[in-house]
């Protein structure tokens, strides 16, 4: 008994030097190029955690892996432990040492407590969230590994309890609602990306999102080359996580393809997402916020 607590404590002991290499390699060997196959395996990842709804082990374990990789890439992370209209939210707040006022790049991380959109048995059930959730989380996390020091300050903000308004008492984007409400200073601009990973990409305009930041970002892609997926068109108005920025005057565009043929139903699922097209997103965002001054 005494030699295998011995060979336990000594394998713990080595896995523990493992990783703090690894987390050492990481911060002074950072990742500089925005990669989609990389941020759809964190697609996957949250999606095999099961549906990220409120109080479910899914969404804690979503938590502590969002926190983990921004922690791996040199992020300082705060969790925003506080309600909303009487229901708990627990928004992830990233940041890196910098002066100056910051532009927000926000996501949601939450799923969907009922598919209905669905007809039939499966209303009753949870979304799995891939392209609803998890896609934006993945761009935030590409982001926080690529995306060099310096430069303009930028906050990536995973917003909780977003995607579950219309049941009971609860509303849309609780989360944000709360963020903004706690702010002391006011960000530069808000980007927020949600369903972002469609298969068959499709961002039109939104509405309500600033002009002068949207024409920029679209801009940018077209640059890219990826006009055919940022169309240069207004479509949908969106209450999104953009909405509480822009009610407390602050810049902000909504990214999201509304169009996405899976949206609130079971059938949300990580095949359904491309690497692709995390690619369009992430790099278009990266490129805009690197040559921001």
């Amino acid at each position: 008994m005494r030699k295998l607590k011995f060979i336990l404590y000594a394998l713990g002991g080595a896995l523990l030097l493992v990783l703090s290499a690894w987390l050492i390699y990481r911060q002074e060997n950072p990742i500089t190029h925005f990669d989609g196959k990389r941020a759809y395996q964190d697609v996957v990842t949250q999606v095999n955690f099961g549906p990220r709804t409120p109080g479910s082990a899914a969404h804690e374990q979503t938590v502590n892996f969002i926190q983990h990789e921004l922690n791996l890439s040199g992020w300082h992370v705060d969790i925003e432990n506080t309600t909303w209209l009487g229901f708990s939210v627990e928004n992830i707040i990233a940041t890196r040492p910098n002066t100056g006022t910051p532009i927000v790049i926000g996501a949601h991380y939450d799923s969907r407590l009922f598919a209905d959109q669905d007809t039939g048995p499966n209303s009753g059930l949870p979304v799995p969230g891939a392209d609803d959730g998890a896609s934006g989380v993945a761009v935030l996390l590409e982001l926080a590994r690529t995306l060099p020091q310096g430069g303009i300050p930028v906050e990536l903000v995973f917003f909780d309890a977003e995607d579950n308004g219309n049941i009971g008492d609860r509303q849309w984007i609780m989360g944000s609602h709360a963020f903004v409400a706690g702010l002391t200073e006011k960000p530069k601009a808000a980007i927020i990306l949600d369903m972002v990973g469609d298969a068959n990409l499709n961002i039109y305009i939104e509405r309500n999102s600033v002009p002068a930041l949207t024409k920029a970002i679209w801009d940018q892609a077209a640059a890219l080359g990826y006009g055919d997926s940022f169309i240069n068109q207004p479509k949908y108005d969106m209450i999104d996580d953009h909405t509480p920025f822009i009610e407390a005057g602050i810049p902000a565009v909504d990214i999201i393809d509304f169009d996405y043929a899976y949206w609130h139903t079971t059938a949300d699922t990580a095949d359904k997402v491309s690497a692709k097209s995390l690619q369009t997103v992430g790099e278009t965002i990266w490129e805009w916020v690197v040559h921001q001054k």
